[in-house]
């Protein structure tokens, strides 16, 4: 197997920091990874949202850098298009576009693509969903987990190397959630899956334990999962609640 270096690392994170005013988010963020399916795992509060931002190259960090596929996808927001995409939590963040084709054509004109081309293309990607019946579906009539739905469809039809799920399926049914997941993993792209629910990375390649804005651990899902259940269980017990942020 070819040796992972800091040159050939799909996803490359060396020594990130991040901080709101004087307040350390993240720190010492440090990851190399060649996986297809990274989770990382994390109570509320840990720092996986500002991770998540980092990572798409919507926030700066200081200090430290980030390559995707060897892009800085801060500095280099033109490659960062179409290197990494990012699904958030609330659908109603990522939405602009009034009807479901529009949606997913405006990332395709954001690649430059005509307006031609890039309804072709959105009508192409419903079709790949089985869902060429949304085209003009307005999206206020959308469901919660049809929106998800909607803002991945947008996101793959830019066809980005990484995308980064930042607790895409909370507060979701189960079934939508198993459908959601069913169609991420049949993109057959990188995914990084940031989540507090241990549900949503088992099976994945590889997990990092995300704890106080630091890396508190690495490994198979199976291992890292099992003590961070055992952990989170642990501080369940007491009333960490009453703690105040300094």
């Amino acid at each position: 197997m070819e040796t992972i270096t800091p040159a050939t690392a799909p996803v490359l994170l060396e020594n990130v920091g991040y901080r709101i005013g004087e307040i350390p988010v993240l720190s010492g963020i440090s990851l190399r990874s060649e996986a297809m399916r990274i989770g990382i795992i994390g109570r509320n509060g840990s720092g996986k949202s500002t991770l998540a931002r980092l990572i798409a190259g919507l926030l700066e960090p200081e200090p430290g850098r980030i390559r995707i596929e060897g892009v800085d996808v801060f500095r280099d927001r033109r490659a960062a298009i179409r290197t990494v995409g990012i699904l958030f939590q609330n659908p109603e963040h990522q939405i602009i576009f009034p009807t479901v084709a529009e949606e997913i054509g405006f990332g395709l004109r954001q690649l430059g693509q005509s307006r031609q081309d890039a309804e072709a293309g959105a009508l192409a990607m419903l079709a790949d969903f089985g869902k060429a019946h949304w085209k003009d579906a307005p999206i206020h009539a959308l469901s919660q987990g049809q929106k998800h739905l909607v803002c991945m469809m947008s996101v793959l039809a830019m066809r980005p190397r990484l995308l980064v799920l930042d607790e895409p399926f909370a507060g979701l049914d189960i079934p939508t959630r198993m459908q959601l997941a069913r169609q991420l993993n049949a993109s057959g792209t990188r995914l990084l899956h940031i989540s507090h629910d241990t549900r949503d990375l088992e099976g994945y390649d590889q997990v990092y334990w995300l704890d106080g804005g630091k890396i508190r651990a690495s490994g198979p899902p199976a291992q890292i999962l099992r003590d961070f259940i055992s952990e989170m269980t642990r501080i369940g017990g007491g009333d960490d609640l009453s703690h105040l942020a300094s």
